[in-house]
């Protein structure tokens, strides 16, 4: 399948696509922290492709540069990522870049998940949204649709999209996706059902062209994966991991990837190197919070409503909303909670259940829970990395959509 990536951010939604054989033809993103990762992305799968991985391991390692890195990479490879912010009067200049890079190969598949605070429940309980221009980044995507006019669409965002806008925005994009040329169906998806531990839900439209659709067919919605993970609790995410303490860096494994890390590809036999095990800094009064939550879980089995922290230790006059400041990572859950980008601003949604370490989880923490294996490597600051992991597609989930939809291709299967 060639595809190309809109709001691609740090690229879950491509590294589904790109680890069942997916070709990416472009990226378009607008944050340079995410650019320089799918870049980084793009030079791993071209070096192993080559039969020299090896390089990008010496890099992931420190033991070459990034400049001697991307200097192993054709420029072809570079120009898939196109670093900048989609408007109105730019579109037909990513166009003919698309297109230079591209050259004759065809657009199988369109993805895109627009920023979704525009359309989150938690975003609009905060503030009023209905201004926010993110709201309308959905008609860019339909733009490049009707230009390009793949075989299939794929679109994402959070579960919120139904009713933004009293449904206006929802129903606008479905109908217009029907006038350029496709029938689509949508569905709310749970990426705890694809092998990824962390309650997730997403709603996703996936299109059809009409050439290609006829009554009866069956939409290549992925099926659910249950079975095959249902043994696995989030402690198999950080079996392999030493203990750090807060404003730690420690790239050492200490032991083999467990069970789940094989079975979802977050770490493989041959991933020795470890990057981003880094924690950031607390202060003291937060770490004993950070305590006092890990026992009172460990205690009561829930995490404790803020009224129920030590009032000595309570900074916030809000004692009606919000209560649920401080949670734990569960390690005996099926499913983590939701990983959001304010983690990027605190950890304290997301506190390592261990009292000794009394600290938040680190960026490959949040990597793993986001589901990136462990050879992903992202640029830029500890902040930037866990914004970029926040606002992801988990690539397990994007792996189950891009098997489906190859299989619909390959088969021509109309029913």
């Amino acid at each position: 399948m060639n595809f190309i990536d809109l709001f691609a951010g740090a690229g879950g939604f491509s590294e589904g696509f790109q680890s069942v054989g997916g070709k990416c033809l472009a990226h378009v993103e607008m944050m340079p922290e995410a650019c320089a990762t799918l870049l980084t992305r793009e030079a791993f799968y071209y070096l192993r492709q080559h039969k020299k991985r090896a390089i990008y391991d010496d890099y992931l390692a420190g033991k070459i540069s990034r400049t001697a890195l991307l200097e192993e990479i054709p420029q072809s490879i570079k120009d898939k990522v196109i670093c900048c912010e989609m408007k109105d009067d730019n579109m037909n200049d990513l166009y003919r870049i698309i297109d230079k890079n591209r050259k004759d190969k065809p657009v199988d598949v369109l993805l895109g998940g627009p920023p979704c605070q525009a359309y989150s429940l938690v975003g609009r309980a905060r503030t009023n949204m209905s201004k926010d221009p993110r709201n309308h980044l959905y008609l860019l995507y339909l733009q490049f649709l009707a230009h390009y006019k793949p075989k299939l669409l794929v679109f994402e965002n959070v579960r919120g999209i139904l009713s933004a806008g009293d449904g206006q925005y929802f129903a606008d994009l479905k109908k217009k996706c029907h006038e350029i040329g496709y029938v689509v169906k949508d569905r709310l998806l749970k990426a705890e059902d694809y092998g990824v531990l962390q309650r997730r839900r997403r709603e996703i439209i996936i299109g059809i062209r009409q050439d290609l659709y006829h009554d009866g067919i069956s939409f290549p919605f992925p099926k659910t994966q249950n079975q095959l993970f249902k043994d696995f609790e989030v402690k198999d995410l950080f079996l392999d991991l030493p203990p750090l303490v807060p404003g730690e860096t420690n790239n050492t494994y200490v032991g083999k990837p467990s069970d789940y890390l094989l079975l979802s590809g977050i770490r493989g036999n041959d991933d020795n190197v470890l990057t981003w095990h880094t924690t950031r800094p607390i202060n003291d009064h937060d770490r004993e919070i950070y305590r006092f939550v890990i026992e009172f879980n460990e205690k009561f089995g829930r995490n404790p409503l803020y009224t129920e922290i030590p009032a000595r230790l309570q900074s916030h006059k809000n004692h009606k909303s919000f209560l649920d400041r401080f949670k734990i990572v569960s390690p005996h859950s099926h499913a983590a909670q939701t990983m959001v980008a304010h983690i990027a601003k605190d950890g304290h949604y997301f506190i390592y259940p261990d009292r000794q370490q009394a600290r938040s989880i680190s960026v490959r923490e949040a990597a793993r829970i986001q589901s990136f294996p462990d050879n992903y490597f992202f640029e830029g600051s500890r902040t930037s990395a866990f914004l970029q992991i926040g606002n992801a597609v988990p690539p397990l989930l994007s792996k189950a959509i891009a098997t489906s939809l190859e299989s619909f291709l390959a088969s021509g299967k109309r029913g």
